[in-house]
């Protein structure tokens, strides 16, 4: 965990603007503030010399003016920076999941962590912590520059105890990365705890053992919120330690100042400026020690994320293969040679040495449960990289067991990856036999519906999603159990479609109904040590 990492605004351009004006705001105010302290200085003397307030007064409140509007610009450019930053390195980090096989992806409960909780504490993390870091650079220096113009003792007792404050937040700042890094384990294990809980509670209920989840996440909520009591305890002693610092530095200038002001050996105005001017060299640096506090979650998260992002995607497994070359030429066939496969971490193959070819028609992939079916499809895909082998196909189009349907409206669900009209929607809905049932909606296609599909049944998600590959144009189309949640009226609707698709395309499909394996052009039985193709 670094304090600061430039390649932030790197993979966050869209940051670069609003965080440099807030660092320029930063130290336009650390300015203003010194030209306060001249001018605050230069009215007592004037109050206490019986002398003109006019212009001192006038100086003083143009100074406070300019600082309410520095004040008023650092806030709402620092939302917009957090924000900025926030939505910047979310979208890097998901397209590079989008864009690299699964096997290079985060587990899911770690990575649903990491985009939702980790890029949001980023947001103080670019609205507050970088701008007081460019400030704690760069004011001191002005104060203690001015401090030198003014009273050269003063600016030398401060120049040998600012050192200090760095020191101790370095030291400090030591122990909350480690504080950070057990709090940020904790946090993870209880999302991902969470929502394996929350996936198999029907298993749970069923089998009587939701009650005992709940001690469970009860004990890694108190395991989190004691990493997080820590944390704040040490942020507590940090600030404290640095004001104590800075008070005890502030007050050896205070008493030098006092001391000579005693004999007549400094004026009143040099003096004032002098006990003015000093702490301004120390709250900028103050500052950055709070703001690294409460930044702590977001430099990890930062440095998490850009961990993520450095990671280059492997190169995909490819082989000298002419079969599979003529497929790739007209984009219509699928091609798999020699094709072995494990999960990450896993000892064992769940495919090994699967060897197949096919090309437009329907082709049916049946096999026992856990033989490897459904990452056959993945493979195909491009989904995931075969531990071994040539896999080459098409662009496809893939439909998975439980289809991802976005929170929206009907139409944007039926819409995504395409730019199909209103009456290819209806079509489609027709084909899948949904088209009854949408109609009936009291907004028809302006349906909205919830995330993942909420409002539709699995059946109706399945179809729906059916519907929607019928409207792609990739020329391969991949789909898994298509009918596993719909009654035989609906099925053989669904199997009569697929064939029909299979005239002008490249059917995959994975299931265990005896119908469609009838309907079918080739069967290719998998049982996780080979391919056996039948017709």
């Amino acid at each position: 965990m670094r304090p600061f990492d430039p390649r932030v605004l790197t993979v966050a351009p869209a940051a670069r603007r609003p965080v440099l004006l807030l660092a320029v705001v930063g130290v336009l105010q650390g300015a203003a503030t010194i030209g306060t302290a001249f001018a605050l200085a230069a009215l007592v003397v004037a109050v206490v010399g019986d002398a003109g307030l006019v212009a001192p007064a006038g100086w003083l409140a143009g100074l406070l003016v300019v600082r309410a509007a520095l004040g008023w610009a650092a806030e709402r450019t620092a939302a917009r920076a957090g924000v900025e930053v926030t939505a910047a390195l979310r979208s890097a980090l998901l397209r590079r999941w989008l864009t690299v096989p699964a096997e290079q992806r985060p587990d899911p409960d770690r990575g649903a962590t990491l985009a939702a909780q980790g890029v949001a504490a980023v947001e103080p993390y670019a609205a507050r912590f970088l701008p007081a870091l460019v400030a704690g650079a760069v004011v001191p220096v002005l104060a203690v520059a001015a401090l030198v113009l003014v009273d050269w003792v003063s600016a030398l007792v401060v120049i040998l105890t600012l050192p200090l404050l760095p020191l101790f937040a370095a030291l400090i700042g030591a122990a909350t990365r480690d504080e950070t890094d057990r709090r940020w384990a904790a946090l993870s294990a209880l999302a991902g705890h969470f929502v394996d809980v929350m996936r198999g509670l029907p298993t749970l209920a069923g089998y009587g053992r939701a009650g005992r989840q709940v001690e469970v996440v009860a004990e890694v909520s108190r395991q989190h919120r004691r990493a997080t009591m820590r944390t704040l305890r040490l942020a507590f002693m940090s600030s404290a330690a640095l004001e104590l610092l800075a008070s005890i530095s502030v007050a050896i200038v205070a008493v030098t100042v006092g001391l000579r002001l005693t004999h007549g050996t400094v004026t009143l105005q040099t003096g004032l400026l002098a006990i003015l001017l000093a702490p301004e060299a120390y709250w900028p640096i103050r500052r950055v020690g709070a703001e690294f506090h409460n930044a702590a979650d977001g430099a990890e998260a930062v440095a998490t994320v850009l961990e993520e992002l450095a990671t280059g995607p492997d190169a995909p497994v490819r082989g000298p293969s002419p079969r599979a070359d003529s497929l790739l030429t007209d984009e219509l066939g699928v091609a798999l040679e020699g094709v072995s496969y494990s999960y990450p971490g896993a000892s064992d193959h769940v495919l090994r040495d699967v060897s197949l070819t096919t090309g437009p028609g329907l082709t049916v992939v049946t096999g026992p449960s856990g033989g490897g079916k459904s990452t056959l499809l993945e493979l195909v895909a491009g989904l995931r990289t075969p531990t071994a082998g040539t896999v080459v196909s098409g662009p496809a189009h893939l439909v998975t067991q439980r289809p991802f349907l976005p929170a929206g409206t009907l139409r944007d669900a039926l819409r995504l990856g395409t730019d199909a009209s209103d009456d290819a929607l209806w079509e489609a809905l027709r084909a899948v036999g949904l088209e009854g049932f949408v109609a009936g909606l009291p907004h028809a296609l302006g349906t909205r519906l919830g995330d993942d599909g909420v409002g539709l049944s699995a059946g109706q998600r399945s179809r729906v999603a059916i519907a929607r590959a019928t409207l792609s144009v990739a020329p391969v189309l991949l789909v898994d159990e298509p009918t596993a949640h719909l009654d035989e009226a609906s099925s053989a609707r669904v199997h009569d479609l697929l064939r029909d698709l299979a005239d002008r395309r490249t059917v995959v499909v994975v299931t265990h109904r005896p119908e469609l394996v009838r309907l079918a052009d080739r069967h290719v039985v998998v049982a996780g040590t080979g391919a056996e193709v039948h017709g």
